[in-house]
């Protein structure tokens, strides 16, 4: 993805914390999966250097969502990380196209980190 010098933060939260987040943030204020907070847009991004912004995990939906899909908690984390990641690098999935491309391009990456 062409940051391999870049960091982030991966932060893993309840449900209750995650909402909170949410309506602080101008969404609804209901548990989500997944929140990115990139860093590199808005005043100050060009002194934050590598830095990619931080993602937030609701373990709680993580684990719903898991049982849900019949898959492990870790799979689940590890797809909602690559979500996330991917909003921080300013794709998003408000349009259909939008959406389709952003699928692939975590299908594609769930087969690498798979191995």
């Amino acid at each position: 993805m062409g940051c391999l010098d870049s960091e982030l933060s991966v932060t893993f939260v309840s449900d209750a914390r995650i909402a909170q987040l949410a309506g602080d943030y101008g969404r609804e204020r209901k548990p989500t999966d997944v929140l990115a907070f990139p860093t590199r847009e808005g005043p100050g991004a060009e002194y934050l250097g590598g830095m990619l912004g931080d993602v937030v995990i609701s373990l709680e939906t993580a684990s719903r969502q898991a049982r849900e899909r019949r898959t492990t908690l870790d799979v689940e984390v590890r797809d909602l990380l690559i979500h996330g990641v991917l909003h921080l690098l300013g794709m998003d999935h408000y349009r259909a196209a939008d959406g389709r491309a952003m699928r692939e391009v975590e299908a594609r990456l769930r087969d690498v980190v798979a191995g």
